[in-house]
């Protein structure tokens, strides 16, 4: 499933894909897809993510349940 809760709040923050790898230390493409929903990122990489946005873990990358 594609993480476009994490898309949004980096291009919210005027961010380039290459610009959130350099701050949290991964490569670009790692970025690309976890927002493409191919790769599982580390829990300590969703956070290191979550501070350079400045947004919790619940609101990048919890999934809602459909009803």
């Amino acid at each position: 499933m594609k993480n476009l809760k994490l898309k949004v709040a980096r291009v919210e923050k005027d961010l380039s894909q290459e610009e959130l790898a350099n701050i949290v230390g991964v490569s670009r493409q790692t970025i690309g897809l976890i927002e493409k929903g191919k790769y599982n990122p580390s829990l300590n990489l969703c956070i290191s993510i979550c501070k350079a946005l400045n947004k919790t873990l619940d609101e990048l990358f919890w999934e809602e349940e459909e009803e």
